[in-house]
Parts: C-alpha cells; sequence; structure tokens
C-alpha cells in the first residue's frame, strides 16, 4: 500500500520532522506570546489557547508543502487554509473523550492537523486515535465513540505533524507531568465551505486571509 493509499484508508498520518528544526525556536516564542483567555467563545480551563495566525512563521508551517499533499489527499478538491492556533494542555488537565469532529456538507471535506512544537507522548497528553475509524460500518458505529479498544496513543518529537480526516474518531490525553506540549491545531475546508466559514471567521477569532486556495495535484505526498 503507498503513501497515499495508506493515508486514505487510516484516515491520518504522522509526518515526521516535517516543521525545519530551526523554526522552532521562534514558534514557541510566538506560541508563548499569543497566549490569552479572551476568546468570542469560552475555552476549556484546562488548555492554553494561543491567538498566532496573524504570524509569517505560524502561516508558513500551515503551507508546507507536505502537509498540503497530505491534506489534499484527504479532501480530494481544491481547498484552502481556515484556521490556525495554539493549543497546550496544563499539568492534570487535557483529557477528551474519543470523539468526530465532524465534516460539514460530505465526508472527507475538512482536515485538521496538529503541529507539534514539543515532544509528545503519554507523559504530556499525547492525541490518542482510532485508526481507519473515519468511515466507520454498521458494526463499528454500534460500539460508540467512546470505546476506547482500538484506540493508539501517538508519541514523537517537536517538528512533526499530525494530519488527520476530521470524522476520525480521536481525542487528547491527561497531561500528567505538566510538561510542554505546545501545538498548532490547524484546519483545510474544501472551496464550498468557504462562505460558510467566512459566516463564523469573528466568532473563532480568525484574522488572517483565507483568500489562498491549494488543489490536490499542487504537491507531490512523500515519505518524510
Amino acid at each position: 500500500m503507498g503513501l497515499r493509499e495508506q493515508l486514505q484508508h487510516d484516515g491520518y498520518l504522522l509526518l515526521r520532522q516535517a516543521i525545519p528544526a530551526d523554526w522552532l525556536p521562534g514558534l514557541r516564542e510566538v506560541f508563548d506570546a499569543g497566549i490569552t483567555s479572551h476568546w468570542p467563545v469560552p475555552r476549556g480551563w484546562d488548555w492554553r489557547h494561543a491567538l498566532v495566525d496573524d504570524n509569517p512563521q505560524i502561516l508558513a508551517v500551515c503551507q508546507l508543502p507536505q502537509l498540503l499533499a497530505a491534506a489534499g489527499v484527504l479532501i480530494g478538491e481544491r481547498f484552502f487554509l481556515s484556521q490556525v492556533e495554539g493549543r497546550e494542555p496544563i499539568g492534570g488537565g487535557g483529557y477528551q473523550r474519543l470523539h468526530r469532529d465532524l465534516s460539514n456538507q460530505r465526508p472527507g471535506d475538512t482536515v485538521g492537523a496538529l503541529a507539534f512544537l514539543d515532544d509528545f507522548g503519554p507523559d504530556n497528553g499525547a492525541t490518542r486515535l482510532i485508526p481507519a475509524s473515519h468511515r466507520p460500518n454498521a458494526e463499528e458505529a454500534a460500539r460508540g465513540e467512546h470505546d476506547e479498544s482500538q484506540a493508539i496513543q501517538i508519541s514523537g518529537q517537536a517538528g512533526d505533524i499530525l494530519v488527520f480526516d476530521v470524522d476520525l474518531l480521536h481525542a487528547a490525553s491527561l497531561n500528567p507531568s505538566g510538561a510542554h506540549r505546545r501545538s498548532l491545531l490547524i484546519n483545510y475546508a474544501a472551496e464550498g465551505l468557504y462562505d460558510a466559514y467566512q459566516q463564523t471567521a469573528a466568532l473563532r477569532q480568525v484574522r488572517m486571509d483565507t483568500s489562498a486556495r491549494y488543489a490536490p495535484g499542487d504537491f507531490v505526498l512523500a515519505s518524510v
């Protein structure tokens, strides 16, 4: 099975060391400077949230060719960068139940990515997910979203990026150590959703220009 087919089958791909190492110190500085509690919609008490979408280096991460290639494979049509913000679970917090963020109009029209600025694993609340759960059959759907029996917890290094179909069962885990797990939560959406996203941009505190368009054929997905 090729990388493209693996991504479509599993619903996710971990791009190892996709962010250049010399970008990471600056990205962490931008993240820390952007932490704020002033959001139009309340955020979870056990997370730090950073407003970062007006920073050129952050946007450069969102436009890395391998990341756009993976998003294009999952969306399968022209798409745009809809949002990016910083998230970090505090010590003793961050736990989520397995859930799907849900596509808007058709399966696969929305893709998420977590760009990790720190090493991540069980000690600091790394993401859990169930591979290939983004297109459940009747039996799989009947088990319910909170069945953890097939969940795996990913781990890796700063600079890795997890790309996933938003219908994939996934969740953040408890951060027992309190160690940093700063990440950029990035979202891409099919071009047809643009007007709907524009209507909620203020609620999501989106300040960046989202007019750029990307096509699946613009980038080649290769091992990183």
